[in-house]
Formats: structure tokens, C-alpha cells, sequence
């Protein structure tokens, strides 16, 4: 996106702050991340703060469907895995087109399904409710739809790329899959072990127990399985591409044109 030394930079949905404190140290930009969640905040903040980074970084609550930011602040916007859960991609493609500068770029990696989904097969669309479900979005929009959405709010695309589809001795999804055939190093074993169906049942089965106890929260049994679910469902839109958590979208703000300029 060509962020540069004291740009102003929005990151949209930005979590616990972890590409913006990256970018920050990497380009000296001044980065607001947006959040709903104090608890997402309080911890953004704090690491900030640890790094020393809180001269450039500053996080700040809100509903990114209704910014409190005024029109043309930012020089550039980004949104990883974030946008999403908004619930209209124009909507909240719009109101970012609205804070953008003229000449801005924006920059968005989003979960989308591609071009082979199809809503009218019983399979693809429990695989497809299933991602939505475990992962709390309320509906997953097709690239096509992505694509009109980013023109219709305005922007000018300039790149589109499922990164999905590029080569790789490991496709994306396979620290869901359980899939030994995928360890490339030890520290690898781990992650894939819990996922396969005994270490689920093991992990189901402690969870079972503890909760009673009180030592974990009720609902925690509950809560894993429906992400192992949502887990199994991503691999299988994974494995058919009939998904993607890596599609690129880059686009800019037109300038403003004055005196027939």
C-alpha cells in the first residue's frame, strides 16, 4: 500500500493490535486501530505501551459501520479478516471510502466464497453455515459480490487476487486439518495432534470435566465444539475452493478533480 513515515493510517477491526504495531515499527506511519471490544483495547494498549510504541499507536472504540472519524482523514485504510462481520460489504466499504483522503489506498483481506460455491447444493451451504456459525458472521458474501461492493462504494480497483490459490507446500488450512502428512517441524506436532478426532475427544472430554468444577466457565464444552465444527467446515471449503480466507482486494479513493483536472 506504500505506507510511509507520519501517513495516518487507519486499521479497521484491528484486535489486539498485532499488524499495527508491525506497521508502525516498520514505517514510522501514525496508526489508529478501531475496535469494538474493551477487552481487545485494554490488551492493544497495553502492548503499545510495552513496546513504546504509544507516541505513534493509539486504539479507539467504535462501530466501524458509523466511524466517529470525520470525512478524508486517513491516507491509507487496511482491514484483515475483519470486515466480514459487517453487514453489508458496501456498507462498511462505503463509510471507509468515506474517511479515506482523496487518493487514498485501501487495502482488505477478506473471507469470502469463491466463484465455485453454490447456495442451491445442501452441501456447500452447510459448509458454508457451519463457517459462519462457529466463526459469529452473520453472512458470508461471494467474491463477485466483494468486487461490485468495493466499485459501487466508489473505489477504484486496483488488484484482486485470491491468495489462496498461489503455490504452496501446505495449503492455508492445514493446522485445522489434523493431517499428519503436513508436520514440517516438532513444534508442528502439537497443533495438529489436538485437531485430529482423538485429541478433540480428549480435549472435549477435559473440558466435560472441568466445568462442573467451576474451574472453567459453563458453556466452554459448548463453545469448543461448535469451533471444531466451524473448523472441520473450513478445511472442507478449503479442500473443494469453495472459500477463502485470503482474498486481496486493493483500491483507491479517486482525486479530486478541479478545473477540468
Amino acid at each position: 500500500m506504500g505506507i510511509k513515515e507520519n501517513m495516518n493510517v487507519l486499521d479497521v477491526g484491528c484486535g489486539v493490535g498485532g499488524p499495527a504495531r508491525e506497521i508502525v515499527k516498520f514505517t514510522g506511519a501514525n496508526v489508529v486501530g478501531l475496535n469494538n471490544n474493551d477487552y481487545q483495547i485494554e490488551r492493544a494498549t497495553r502492548y503499545a505501551q510495552k513496546e513504546g510504541l504509544e507516541d505513534k499507536l493509539k486504539f479507539v472504540k467504535g462501530d466501524f459501520m458509523q466511524m466517529s472519524f470525520p470525512d478524508n482523514s486517513f491516507d491509507a485504510v487496511y482491514a484483515i479478516e475483519a470486515t466480514v462481520h459487517a453487514p453489508s460489504l458496501e456498507g462498511i466499504y462505503s463509510e471507509i471510502f468515506r474517511v479515506l483522503k482523496p487518493g487514498g489506498v485501501f487495502g482488505v483481506y477478506e473471507w469470502l466464497m469463491t466463484e465455485k460455491y453454490d447456495n442451491e447444493d445442501l452441501h456447500q451451504r452447510e459448509i458454508r453455515l457451519g463457517i459462519e456459525q462457529g466463526d459469529g458472521i452473520s453472512n458470508m458474501d461471494t467474491i463477485q459480490v466483494a468486487l461490485k461492493a468495493i466499485k459501487d462504494s466508489g473505489f477504484e480497483l486496483l488488484h484482486n487476487e485470491d491468495l489462496a490459490d498461489r503455490e504452496d507446500p501446505a495449503p492455508w488450512y492445514w493446522p485445522l486439518s489434523g493431517e499428519l502428512k503436513y508436520l514440517s517441524t516438532p513444534f508442528d506436532l502439537f497443533t495438529i495432534l489436538r485437531m485430529t478426532h482423538i485429541g478433540r475427544s480428549i480435549i472435549h472430554k477435559i473440558l466435560g470435566t472441568l466445568e462442573p468444577t467451576g474451574i472453567i466457565p459453563k458453556g466452554t464444552q459448548k463453545t469448543a465444539d461448535s469451533l471444531a465444527k466451524a473448523a472441520d467446515c473450513l478445511v472442507a471449503g478449503g479442500k473443494e475452493k469453495l472459500f477463502t480466507p485470503m482474498y486481496l482486494m486493493v483500491a483507491r479513493k479517486p482525486e479530486i478533480k478541479t478545473n477540468g483536472h
